[in-house]
């Protein structure tokens, strides 16, 4: 057998044995006091993978919230038809505003990235599969950026529940995201003035804004955990989105944590 196939066969069968090796899950890893379970429409065994957890920083934490908006999360919004039964799987209007209590009765500042339309955003040239969707149906669609006409009610309003959280005089609502990340509004900034290193994600839509909001906000050098049933996704026939966001989170955060969890958390902070 050649030399370099039998090197390159020993790394293979050493890896292996780390990974087998490796506990589910550890106190080391994870804040969760069952740390063998994870959160997917209710708890399974977690993967064999590092849960690197977080500890929370008093004055450096904070809850950001995408897209807390009627089209995802009214049974009247534009998106409903495909992300409805997720979001009733998960609770996740229910569990969005309890994060936004949480955190309110905590002292936890709290981020919203919205996402907007205006009528010059319809004048792009191309897009990819649901930029056009979106455009297509109106999601999200307001008369402009400097005025409020028919936005009240609207699709693109946030939902009547959270207004007195969102409108509070002290939630920093971002500028708006165009596509699914943070890479074209200013949550990042706003965040980094605020002196934020730790952020807890939730909002919707869970394998689009929000998977994408977290992805660079790691990119950025955030700590991020995410409350997996504070969020929601479409689910179509023979695609999950919800699903496939999961995944993703748990193979990229630094953990995930149920809305319970997450409360039980924030209400420690002094």
């Amino acid at each position: 057998m050649p030399v370099m196939t039998m090197f390159i066969r020993s790394i293979v069968a050493s890896l292996t044995a780390v990974v087998v090796s490796l506990p589910l899950t550890s106190a080391v890893y994870a804040q969760d006091p069952k740390p063998t379970v994870s959160h997917y429409a209710g708890p399974r065994e977690d993967a064999p993978i590092p849960r690197p957890g977080l500890t929370i920083k008093k004055g450096r934490v904070a809850v950001v919230v995408t897209d807390p908006q009627n089209d995802f999360l009214s049974p009247k919004g534009v998106a409903w038809g495909v992300v409805g039964q997720s979001v009733q799987e998960n609770n996740t209007v229910e569990n969005i505003e309890s994060l936004f209590k949480a955190a309110k009765s905590a002292g936890v500042p709290v981020f919203v990235s919205p996402h907007y339309y205006y009528p010059h955003d319809h004048q792009w040239k191309f897009g990819g599969a649901l930029e056009v969707l979106m455009h297509n149906i109106g999601m999200f669609d307001r008369k402009g950026a400097l005025t409020q006409e028919g936005f009240v009610g609207s699709g693109a309003d946030w939902l009547e529940r959270y207004k007195p959280y969102i409108n509070d005089g002290h939630t920093v609502v971002s500028s708006p995201h165009k596509v699914f990340g943070p890479e074209s509004n200013d949550l990042i900034l706003q965040l980094r003035k605020a002196d934020i290193s730790q952020v807890i994600l939730a909002g919707m839509s869970a394998n689009l804004c929000t998977e994408s909001h977290l992805r660079e906000l790691l990119e950025q050098g955030f700590e991020v955990v995410v409350v997996t049933d504070a969020t929601a996704a479409a689910k179509l026939p023979g695609f999950d989105g919800y699903e496939a966001a999961f995944v993703n989170f748990r193979l990229i955060a630094s953990d995930v944590w149920s809305t319970a969890q997450t409360v039980k958390i924030l209400s420690t902070i002094k």
